[in-house]
């Protein structure tokens, strides 16, 4: 149990730093918007395995 919610905090993190930076790429770069879309496409995957884990386990 502890190590679940280890592992939900981690990806959480991981989740709001890489939306961030998807953000700011894709702002700040204006002739990069794919990549700063790559980046939150990413980061949502990875919201959606932490969101498995919570629910399905």
């Amino acid at each position: 149990m502890e190590n679940r919610e280890e592992v939900r905090n981690i990806l959480n993190t991981v989740f709001m730093l890489l939306a961030l930076i998807g953000v700011v790429v894709y702002f700040a770069f204006p002739a990069h918007h794919i990549f700063g879309l790559v980046i939150i496409g990413i980061a949502l995957v990875i919201k959606i395995v932490e969101f498995f884990i919570r629910f399905m386990f």
